[in-house]
């Protein structure tokens, strides 16, 4: 679990964050929702130690990164994979070197143990037998699922994605979604994923915080932010006639 704990953060004279707590449970598809501009990439940067934060707690099971320093900071790190927007592979390596590259750097495998969690990590994805391509061989979609192989390739306790879909064909989105979700309840992994998706919010949100105006406006998940009557986000989530219409859909079925 992360728990974060009354965070604030301010950047010059302009405060971001106020007073955000919030708990990410393990095994559960955790969403941070919110209009750009309003935080919620803030507060995942701060998570993970990208923005210090001015006060408050950040916990990694009930240990205190804000106030580890930086040889605890990095043990932690360790047990975090990340899932970056454009995929962030390295143009230059293979699929099977930039799913690699983070088991060279940072455990003592030799090249078989590596070789055999490359492999394994690719079959997961269902990238199996594309070792020997390069990022621009691959379609945005199996970019997504090379950059996930190679986020998991730690065995991450903790999952970070930013906008896991974004660039993507609606089709591929839920292939994306559901195996993000699928990985999460498979291993028990803390997941958080930064989303302006609402179709992901949809499929995939067991716990849903968003952030308006640099605070935790609402909470919920899935099913609740159907019938809820918080106005903000019903401008955010239901703003298209496209989208009233689905909810007032949905709310007939809940009924």
């Amino acid at each position: 679990m992360i728990s974060v704990r009354n965070v604030n953060k301010t950047f010059g004279k302009q405060q971001v964050l106020f007073d955000v707590s919030a708990d990410f449970e393990p095994g559960r598809v955790n969403l941070i929702i919110g209009q750009s501009g309003q935080g919620k990439s803030v507060l995942a940067k701060s998570m993970v130690g990208l923005h210090e934060v001015d006060s408050g707690q950040i916990l990694f099971d009930g240990r205190n990164f804000t106030e580890m320093d930086k040889s605890d900071r990095a043990e932690i790190r360790q047990e975090i994979g990340m899932l970056f927007q454009g995929s962030a592979l390295f143009d230059s390596m293979t699929v099977e070197e930039n799913i690699k590259f983070p088991l060279s750097m940072f455990t003592k495998m030799t090249k078989k143990e590596m070789q055999d969690r490359v492999d394994f990590c690719l079959e997961r994805v269902n990238l199996q037998g594309r070792n020997a391509l390069y990022p621009s061989e691959c379609s945005g979609g199996m970019q997504k699922r090379v950059g996930i192989a190679r986020a998991i390739a730690m065995n991450p306790k903790y999952l970070f994605c930013d906008e896991p879909n974004s660039g993507l064909d609606p089709k591929t989105a839920i292939v994306i979604d559901s195996l993000i979700k699928d990985i999460t309840y498979e291993y028990g992994i803390t997941t958080i994923v930064i989303t302006h998706d609402m179709n992901s919010v949809m499929e995939i949100g067991d716990n849903v915080i968003f952030i308006h105006q640099g605070k935790k406006w609402w909470e919920g998940d899935r099913h609740t932010i159907i019938t809820t009557d918080n106005p903000e986000i019903e401008a955010f989530v239901f703003a298209s006639e496209f989208m009233k219409k689905i909810r007032s859909s949905l709310k007939e079925r809940i009924k």
